[in-house]
């Protein structure tokens, strides 16, 4: 790296940490002005409350406000450049615009990695437990109230609860069913079923099993007292406010997985999470690009004028994002195309934006 690329790419990267410090410090204001109230817990600590909860805010919105704040460092590290003349300088030595543009490359590299890790490995850990500490102190406690649930757990075995009471982890009018093709194998009944903390296991203190046999002979057995590793867990009946947030990328993909073996209708909203934190890392490159690009040129408007319209330009990405979003959580398009419509977009306005500006 030779003394111009380090001269950008330090005004580059303080000027993006020193934009998202200050924006996050701003907005833990704003969240501690909201949550006073609910923070008024005898057993809660102050340590307790920035430890478990503004420590694991930090990350989220870290990530979150990456792609704006890179955007906006870009154009006002390279609006000042063009208002103190040196773009012109630069140009003028010989050193073309594709040049210029390596040090804000590198530096949004540098930060697309550090993006990536954070969202698929640390922003999930940190979610859950902000996630905990919500439920706990902020949020009203939840309750599973859904009655009559069905769940495939295998290719050939399904389940059914009337209701599951997630206080004291027992479900009422359990069955479990062993299906090949449309022929009903074997059933096992019980009129409770019961999460066992220590065994990890769930127990039916009273079943029945019917075995159908193939001459049409029916065999039932009686019994107590029966543990079974069946394949759901007490955190299947918990809330799944934003889960999808709070699984690392591993466990996003076996989430998936289970999700389509199980026939869930709500995968999309986890495939549309995973594609997105692919397509985030290079958002933040485009964004980088364009932020350069547009505010290469010195403007009768001058640098205020410059950041204003990055604010305008970053905001409808984020709108973009948001939108493509909905879509493909409703279904309206594929979650793989709804994670990369708004780089596109952005693709072919930056490129645009890139013929017309001197070189």
């Amino acid at each position: 790296m030779k003394i111009l690329d380090i001269y950008i790419l330090r005004k580059f990267l303080v000027t993006y940490f020193f934009t998202v410090l200050l924006l996050i410090a701003v907005l833990i204001v704003i969240d501690l002005a909201e949550k006073v109230e609910d923070f008024n817990h005898p057993e809660l600590t102050a340590w307790r409350i920035l430890s478990e909860y503004y420590l694991n805010f930090i990350p989220y919105y870290t990530f979150m406000l990456s792609p704006l704040m890179i955007f906006i460092a870009a154009v006002f590290v390279t609006s000042k450049l063009a208002t103190h003349a040196e773009i012109v300088a630069m140009l003028s030595a010989g050193i073309n615009l594709r040049r210029i543009l390596r040090p804000y490359f590198i530096g949004a590299c540098v930060i697309a990695l550090i993006v990536f890790f954070l969202i698929n490995w640390v922003v999930p850990r940190s979610n859950r437990i902000r996630n905990n500490f919500e439920n706990n102190y902020v949020r009203s406690k939840y309750y599973f109230n859904e009655r009559n649930v069905h769940i495939k757990i295998a290719p050939t075995l399904y389940v059914y609860l009337e209701r599951y009471d997630n206080i004291t982890h027992v479900g009422h009018r359990f069955t479990m069913e062993k299906i090949d093709g449309t022929n009903l194998l074997a059933k096992l009944e019980g009129s409770r079923i019961i999460w066992d903390k220590d065994k990890k296991k769930w127990t039916l203190p009273e079943y029945k099993v019917r075995q159908f046999q193939k001459n049409g002979n029916e065999k039932i057995t009686y019994g107590s007292q029966l543990d079974t590793l069946i394949n759901i867990r007490p955190e299947d009946f918990e809330s799944k406010h934003r889960l999808y947030e709070q699984l690392t990328l591993p466990e996003l993909n076996a989430h998936i997985a289970l999700s389509r073996l199980r026939g869930a209708d709500d995968i999309e909203i986890y495939l549309v999470e995973k594609y997105e934190r692919f397509a985030y890392p290079f958002s933040i490159l485009i964004l980088t690009m364009m932020g350069v690009i547009m505010s290469s040129r010195k403007t009768r408007g001058g640098t205020g004028f410059q950041i204003a319209m990055g604010f305008v330009l970053a905001f409808t990405f984020i709108l973009l994002l948001m939108i493509s979003r909905s879509f493909a959580r409703k279904g309206g398009i594929p979650p793989e195309l709804s994670a990369w419509i708004p780089n596109a977009i952005f693709c072919v306005v930056g490129y645009y934006l890139y013929l017309r500006v001197p070189k």
